[in-house]
């Protein structure tokens, strides 16, 4: 007998199915089984709501591992929650699935509930349907009153820093279409950077107190540094020769390559963020004592454009990033 619908919502994402509810808490007032979920929101806190959605074929290549498939869909929009500086708590599933497969539905809920687990993040409501396989999640989570980070607040003179190795995930991504790769661990861990992206929701937390302003990176590092410094109303130089590249990105790729793929690949999800001068020696004491690496990579300017220096000399601009529309 076919699973319908309401038996897969059961089964698969309440609250005693493969995934649960990602972690119970005490702020849900109803949730999954219901026509709508009640939150309940702590005072003093302004409420933040993202959303993504990852379709086959487009964020993910066909055949695509169903864990891997449903890290991903919340990973990108814990990622939005982390360049806003907010605490991610809740999440609404829209998920389109060209069959009931219950081996796909267990291992893409295991995916999907153990990275809510790690980030408290509690599954409480949504909708599925029969379609093409497409995965949307709305993540909901909270800042202190007026405290969330934005593209918009960077200034002339502010440092620009990004966290992690840029570049990794596009390699990743090139490995896991079936293009040539080395073998090996650094096959496996780049494949795992595009496939298991890590959201830096905690180092974000930490930017709420330090940085000016903040983007992740999804698009591409220099399109989407160029979307901060537009939104902040300023230009960008970024030196290339200090972007931080992974071992194994550059042991695959080569060196030269390793920069393309670190100034214009897609699906980091690190975050590039600026640090106002006054305070430079405060953020970088701070952000030495955080798990995750993050490396002074240029600054903002007056005017308006971004550009690229190796040893203080200009040599080119950046394309403007990945956009759906323009391929």
């Amino acid at each position: 007998m076919a699973l319908s619908e309401f038996e897969l919502i059961r089964r698969y994402f309440g609250a005693a199915g493969a995934a649960g509810a990602g972690m119970l808490r005490d702020d849900v007032v109803l949730g999954i089984g219901d026509d709508g979920a009640i939150l309940r929101p702590p005072p003093g806190q302004d409420l933040v709501a993202v959303i993504d959605t990852v379709i086959e074929g487009v964020h993910f290549p066909i055949g695509s591992a169903a864990a891997a498939v449903g890290h991903r869909a919340l990973a990108v929009n814990l990622s939005d929650i982390a360049a806003m500086g907010a605490t991610p708590a809740w999440a609404l599933l829209s998920l389109s699935l060209p069959q009931a497969d219950e081996a796909w539905l267990q291992d893409f809920a295991t995916g999907l509930g153990r990275l809510a687990g790690e980030h408290g993040v509690a599954l409480v409501g949504g909708d599925t349907t029969c379609g093409a396989l497409a995965v949307g999640i709305q993540l909901l989570g909270f800042v202190p009153a007026n405290g969330g980070l934005r593209r918009s607040s960077g200034a002339p003179g502010d440092w620009v820093f990004v966290s992690g190795t840029p570049g990794d995930a596009a390699a990743g991504l090139a490995i896991e279409m079936g293009q040539a790769g080395p073998g090996g661990l650094d096959e496996a861990w780049l494949r795992d950077r595009f496939l298991y992206p890590t959201p830096r929701v905690a180092l974000g937390g930490l930017l709420r107190e330090l940085a000016s302003a903040c983007i992740d990176v999804s698009d591409g590092l220099a399109g989407d540094l160029g979307k901060l410094a537009a939104a902040s109303g300023c230009g960008a130089e970024l030196d290339v020769t200090r972007l931080p590249l992974s071992p194994a990105l550059i042991r695959t790729v080569g060196a030269e390559q390793a920069l393309e793929r670190a100034l214009n690949g897609g699906d980091d999800y690190e975050l590039c963020f600026t640090i106002p001068d006054a305070r430079l020696a405060e953020a970088e004491a701070r952000l030495a004592g955080q798990p995750t690496p993050v490396r002074r990579i240029g600054r903002l300017v007056s005017g308006s454009d971004v550009k690229l220096q190796r040893a203080g000399a200009v040599t080119g601009s950046p394309h403007a990033g990945f956009d759906h529309f323009a391929r």
